[in-house]
């Protein structure tokens, strides 16, 4: 795989541990996690929760996602596979992939079944669901998420069987 690489889907689904077993299984890669583009802002940070259409959580999050793509855009230019990773769900999936210029562009969406993301959030030193519920979550990614790229029920795999089913399945993922 070479160009762009989002691996997607809601909180504890492994994007993280994913996006790092992958872009090491790789030759030349980076992992750009669209998480710490939150995390810079020191102050004035507003954090998108539900209901926050329309707000200044909604244009911090947007400028996230603007600042990952171009960050993988940058990598890639530079020779790497950019493995972008971050929760973009609904329609701004679709904005996502028009922020990428890199060709080809890869879509990976990890979707476990909820009662898998909701064991794994419980097991977690970190948590990140706060005011969002794993069932609102997933009830988004399922219901409003464009079913684009290649979508992977990891309820059952490891993430090296997750890695293997992404390079295996390169082609159906590929949206651009």
């Amino acid at each position: 795989m070479d160009g762009v690489v989002l691996v997607t889907g809601i909180m504890a689904a492994g994007k993280s541990t994913v996006a790092q077993a992958l872009a090491q299984r790789l030759p030349r890669a980076t992992h750009v996690r669209g998480d710490v583009f939150r995390r810079m802002i020191v102050s004035g940070r507003a954090e998108y929760e539900p209901g926050a259409e329309d707000s200044e959580a909604l244009a911090q999050l947007r400028l996230r996602h603007r600042l990952s793509a171009a960050t993988a855009d940058t990598y890639a230019d530079a020779g790497f596979t950019a493995i972008a990773q971050d929760v973009v769900l609904g329609e701004d999936l679709t904005a996502y992939v028009g922020l990428v210029r890199t060709r080809p562009l890869y879509v990976v969406v990890l979707a476990p079944r909820p009662e898998t993301v909701a064991a794994r959030e419980a097991g977690r030193v970190k948590t990140g669901y706060g005011a969002w519920t794993v069932d609102e979550l997933d009830r988004g990614l399922r219901e409003e998420t464009p079913r684009i790229g290649l979508w992977l029920d990891t309820s059952e795999l490891s993430v090296a069987q997750t890695v293997d089913a992404i390079v295996a399945g390169r082609e159906s993922a590929r949206v651009a």
